[in-house]
């Protein structure tokens, strides 16, 4: 037995683990249906025992996905050998980091909500007694968990683990250095056989997008939410441990069906607070301002973006990672990981430590079975914190009365007073940073790109990463918009602005030149115009006729919440 499997506490619950499953298979009245499942190779004795579902979001289009049919083999022996019958199934997913740029990263956010949708569907249709939903890329490990939360079996997410980085002139490359080389092409500063040579080496095999982006950042955030096991699912992708870690996951959610285990004993206001708080103090993605909000939500807990801003003052930066930092989630993970991170966290009475781990275990047990690895630089003391606060901001003002998000996590600049450049597309404001077009001071407002105005609200990483790669540009241009960021994004860029433009929300005033100032000591975004003006030039203003008239863009559209409620569409 491996250190990962030893570390699952075990219990001799006595609820029926096959609870759910009953009326589906047991009776003489369900003979079509056991001679259905019979045809697909599940025997009398395979029915009789407990049913998990396992969702798998396997694709072949992308790194972040591809190897979780062999996770999904290993998460069936585990259940098989702990006494139950997996059976498995596929959703989608849409990879964002090859949409990013294009129309098809509309359908990113969009399928956030499907996944959501098709993991419930199929779990209700198949009564099963417990799930395991496999996730790899940025929208389906919120997906995967919300359809745990609105299902409350018992349930877990097992995520599919980090890429290993690449390696190109001595330094470790993730996608986001891709993505700034395209910056640094297009204004001559390196040439076509550079930009072909980290093309070749960033991505070197399967496995989620390698640094604190948005994959890592939310399969941390479970960990710390409790509805993944911690310390099992950050196993990297391509490990020789991961095989055990899924078998290990594969067991636990058997203990979990006999002990009743739910998302609704697991997901509370206090461990959501602490998957902010980790959020906080790793300098993590934007994106889990919306995704933890649509969790709550789904779990019947109120949180706002409030709350975000809160946590993250009093949390202090602790982890040294990609974007704004120097590693990346497979030098987390051999540091200590997120049972090390707990730790330092508790320590500082950060944290709660009494919520509860799908382990069966409270979060404090957890944190106090860390292993740090000695000399390791990745997760730092609290008494020496990267940062005193951690690394989401909220901002509202004029521009955005009901707040937008910020990442401070790895840049210095906290003001910003300069022109507006005003932009109807991503793609529009892509290609003027293309051509030289954008002076140092602007700041680049996107927008139309929201939610409803998407829709699907869309990662403006593309934009983001080639000003990065911009030397002249990087640390004096800014960006505000309604629509979404890369978990790759870095310097001073704020996303979620709301109400969004499609609905009439104050960004759809903004004209060029306009000055805009960003105060991040004051939380304050907004534009120098006065309500009387801001009113004036809305008196006429109409809403765009809608991209799309009919399909899920459309289903969307119609039905999709404020980004400072999740984006949710239920």
């Amino acid at each position: 037995m491996s250190n990962q499997e030893k570390k699952i506490k075990m219990s001799t619950g006595t609820h029926n683990p096959k609870h759910n499953s009953i009326p589906l298979t047991e009776g003489s009245s369900r003979a079509a249906a056991r001679a259905m499942l019979h045809a697909v190779g599940f025997t009398r004795e395979d029915l009789a025992k407990p049913i998990i579902g396992i969702a798998n979001t396997w694709t072949e289009i992308g790194p972040c996905n591809f190897h979780l049919r062999i996770i999904a083999e290993a998460v069936k022996q585990g259940i098989r050998d702990a006494g139950g019958t997996p059976m498995e199934f596929n959703t989608i997913t849409i990879s964002d980091g090859i949409t990013m740029g294009t129309q098809g990263m509309k359908a990113s956010l969009i399928s956030r909500e499907v996944i959501a949708d098709s993991v419930e569907l199929v779990a209700r249709g198949n009564l099963f007694d417990g799930l395991i939903a496999i996730a790899g890329c940025d929208k389906n490990l919120p997906g995967t968990v919300m359809a745990l939360a609105r299902l409350d079996i018992p349930s877990l997410m097992l995520y599919g683990g980090s890429i290993a980085p690449g390696h190109l002139h001595g330094k470790d490359l993730t996608v986001q250095d891709v993505f700034e080389a395209q910056g640094s092409y297009a204004a001559g500063k390196i040439d076509d056989k550079e930009m072909e040579a980290v093309e070749d080496h960033a991505c070197p095999g399967a496995g989620a997008c390698g640094g604190q982006f948005t994959a890592n950042t939310m399969a941390m955030a479970f960990e710390f939410l409790g509805i993944s096991p911690i310390g099992l699912t950050g196993v990297p992708a391509l490990s020789p441990e991961k095989g055990k870690a899924s078998r290990a996951a594969g067991a636990l959610v058997i203990e979990m069906a006999k002990n009743d285990l739910r998302p609704s004993k697991i997901i509370t206001r206090a461990s959501l607070e602490n998957a902010i708080a980790s959020v906080a103090a790793s300098g993590g993605s934007t994106n889990a301002v919306l995704h933890l909000i649509a969790i709550a939500h789904e779990a019947g807990i109120e949180l706002s973006v409030d709350d975000f801003d809160r946590i993250s003052r009093q949390t202090p930066l602790l982890c040294d990672m990609k974007p704004g930092g120097r590693y990346v989630a497979t030098d987390y993970q051999e540091a200590g990981g997120s049972r090390l991170l707990a730790q330092r966290l508790l320590a500082g009475k950060k944290i709660d430590g009494s919520t509860l781990n799908v382990s069966g275990r409270t979060l404090a047990e957890e944190a106090a079975l860390a292993e740090e690895k000695p000399g390791q630089v990745v997760i730092h003391s609290l008494d020496k914190p990267l940062k005193a606060t951690g690394g989401l901001v909220i901002l509202k003002g004029n521009l955005t009365p009901e707040g937008c998000v910020i990442k401070v996590a790895g840049h210095e600049r906290l003001t910003h007073r300069g022109p507006a450049r005003v932009f109807e597309t991503e793609e529009a404001c892509f290609a003027a940073v293309q051509s030289g077009k954008i002076l140092p001071n602007d700041v680049l407002v996107i927008r139309y790109e929201g939610p409803r105005g998407g829709p699907g609200m869309r990662e403006m990483l593309h934009v983001t990463a080639a000003i990065a790669g911009i030397p002249e540009l990087s640390e004096t241009v800014a960006l505000l918009t309604d629509g979404r960021f890369s978990g790759a994004t870095r310097g001073l860029m704020a996303g979620h602005v709301s109400p969004e433009a499609a609905l009439g929300g104050p960004i759809a005033a903004v004209r060029d030149g306009d000055i805009i100032v960003f105060d991040i000591p004051k939380r304050e975004l907004r534009v120098e115009l006065s309500d009387a003006e801001i009113a004036a030039r809305m008196k006429n203003w109409q809403a765009p006729a809608p991209q799309f008239t009919r399909g899920v863009f459309r289903k969307y559209a119609d039905r999709v919440s404020s980004a400072a409620r999740g984006a949710i569409t239920n």
